[in-house]
């Protein structure tokens, strides 16, 4: 079933309502029921919304992002394919670091950086394409990338690591290995949010997971696919009757989120789009006012605008979000923010975990998990400060080579090694021997945290910076603990904070204004949107421009921008936003009838 579900039209309703039928109704199993969607927000609130309808019972339904449920299915079986269960789950930061340490040992002369790299081999996972059967006939260095890919994959394994498209190739590489691991994960009846947002290789598992009972339903809406760039194929919820020929086809064509003047303009826009199946979208809701555009001179007047106008609106912070294109329009909004003393917040700028406080805690703790790693091995071998230098780092690596071994293990080598100093060895064997106290007998994550910091010093150093840096990376770790305190295993910690998204962190409870790209706000519902930037090669975006596909993906950007917003949309662009002269105005402006746009009386004397 394909249910073709309009922007505000009751997609989680959908699903959530459906699991509570076939339990309550055709008297349906909860564990033999999968509700897949992307983000741990979504699946959370699916859990919360199930539970007001059946209570209990619907802890034991299978709600998941598809990396958690992959995860979960390597956890069980990653020894087929090699693993052990223990294996560390790395994010696009570990990646990068450790496609540039293959540059830099292999001395790869490659000019793509390692994001970029990243970058290719994500979207050749992403296909199915294996580290030999990597291939661009249009790219002079493919042979080059496919060497890094390859030599990426190896020292992955070696370490017992898994990136975030591992989780999905390896889970489907299991199930279509392994008739036992199938019939443990065969789900009598699977439901997916978000459809047009899969990619091929989701595409494929959920044709595998409901192999057997056929009983698959998806929601969705083809305006909504923005995820291109990371694989996403529109082309799946287009062909969905084609590829499962007796599926039936449901359109939810009432919007119940938009006034109607809202709801006009994004279908106008959208309708000049040609991929697509089509549907007519309606509310009951009051027309509402007509949406404001805003022309500013630059992007500071454009920004210090949205402060005045949320000035005299009256109404509560978290009523209003900030949307843009790109991160790099957030400077000079917060600027604005900042000097006329209104709270807010970024969803999407450095996340939590990323943090380097973290990333050094988290680093202790996957080595403890998984010593193999050697990713947070280096990581976390001179942090702090113990005077091993890369080149102690280099020798212990060449003696773990040779002796077929870990990083980590080789230190319990090191008398061994001559060319380390005694004083170094002595260090190396203390670090060993702290590490190793703590791998025996792993406690509560909260307090194994708070131990480990003490023991290495970490929170001496910061308070003896008595800095407000140093401040704030106490209290950041102090609010790692917190949350660390709510799981039981070390495992299931890391486990959730490897696979935490931009928008899980989000409180949109909290009194302050809500700054996010497009990107970030979908699914997500504001009383007042400000669409801020719409400039030709800004939005759309310059790289579109010669492209209809992407262009077409852009258009599609602008609608669930729109279609964000239950009141009132305010839309912007600036003149001159670079100081290189005349920008364009977005040509999504002018597809919005024109006496559905008041054009502000704020610059007519500019």
């Amino acid at each position: 079933m394909l249910v073709l579900a309009g922007a505000g039209s009751g997609k989680t309703r959908v699903l959530t309502y459906k699991v509570a039928w076939l339990i309550e109704n055709l008297r349906i199993k909860p564990w033999d029921i999968l509700a897949v969607t992307f983000t741990n927000k979504a699946a959370n609130e699916m859990h919360s919304r199930i539970e007001s309808l059946i209570g209990k019972a619907a802890t034991k339904v299978w709600i998941s992002t598809f990396h958690s449920f992959c995860a979960r299915v390597l956890r069980k079986y990653a020894e087929i394919l090699g693993y052990s269960r223990d294996f560390t789950i790395y994010d696009a930061y570990d990646s990068k670091s450790l496609i540039k340490r293959i540059i830099n040992d292999h001395s790869i002369n490659l000019q793509i950086s390692p994001k970029a790299i990243a970058g290719k081999i994500s979207k050749a996972k992403n296909r199915l394409i294996s580290p030999k059967d990597y291939s661009e006939s249009d790219d002079f260095r493919a042979p080059l990338i496919k060497t890094v890919y390859e030599l990426y994959q190896e020292t992955l394994k070696a370490n017992n690591a898994m990136d975030f498209d591992d989780l999905l190739v390896n889970a489907y590489e299991v199930l279509n290995q392994s008739n036992e691991a199938l019939s443990r994960f065969s789900f009598k009846f699977v439901l997916v949010d978000e459809y047009q947002d899969t990619n091929h290789i989701q595409y494929e598992l959920l044709k595998l997971l409901s192999t057997k009972h056929k009983n698959l339903t998806v929601v969705g809406d083809e305006d909504q696919s923005i995820y291109g760039f990371r694989g996403a194929d529109i082309g799946h919820i287009l062909r969905f009757e084609k590829d499962f020929p007796d599926a039936k086809l449901i359109r939810l064509e009432e919007n119940y989120r938009s006034t109607g003047l809202i709801l006009q303009a994004a279908s106008q826009v959208v309708s000049h789009n040609n991929y697509r199946i089509g549907k007519e979208l309606r509310t009951n809701n009051p027309d509402g006012e007509p949406l404001s555009l805003l022309v500013a001179p630059d992007a500071s007047r454009e920004a210090y605008e949205l402060v005045n106008i949320i000035k005299r609106h009256s109404r509560e912070l978290n009523d209003f979000v900030i949307l843009y294109r790109t991160n790099a329009q957030s400077r000079v909004i917060e600027e604005a923010f900042r000097l006329s003393n209104i709270p807010y917040t970024i969803v999407g700028g450095i996340r939590f975990y990323e943090r380097k406080e973290i990333k050094d805690v988290l680093a202790y703790l996957r080595v403890l998990i998984n010593p193999q790693d050697s990713v947070a091995f280096n990581r976390i071998i001179n942090t702090p400060h113990r005077g091993i230098g890369p080149g102690t780092l280099q020798i212990l690596s060449q003696f773990a080579e040779k002796q077929d071994i870990s990083v980590y293990f080789a230190l319990k080598e090191v008398d061994k090694i001559e060319s380390i100093s005694t004083r170094r060895k002595k260090t190396l064997k203390k670090f060993f021997k702290l590490m190793e106290s703590h791998r025996k007998k792993i406690g509560k994550p909260d307090k194994l945290i708070d131990t480990i910091l003490h023991e290495i010093g970490y929170w001496d150093k910061l308070e003896e910076e008595d800095t407000l840096e140093a401040q704030s990376r106490i209290e950041n770790l102090q609010e790692l603990i917190r949350g660390a305190s709510d799981y039981n295993t070390l495992h299931a910690f890391l486990e959730t904070v490897s696979l935490f998204t931009n928008i899980d962190k989000w409180d949109d409870t909290q009194s302050y204004i809500t700054l996010m790209t497009v990107h970030n706000a979908k699914g997500l519902e504001f009383p007042i949107v400000f669409i801020t930037g719409l400039e030709e090669g800004l939005f759309p975006h310059s790289l579109s421009l010669n492209n209809e596909t992407e262009l077409e993906e852009e258009r599609r950007l602008f609608y669930v921008a729109l279609t964000r917003a239950k009141e009132k949309v305010y839309l912007s662009y600036a003149l001159d936003r670079k100081g290189y002269g005349y920008s364009l105005k977005s040509r999504f402006l002018d597809e919005i009838p024109p006496e559905l746009i008041e054009e502000s009386s704020i610059y007519n004397n500019l």
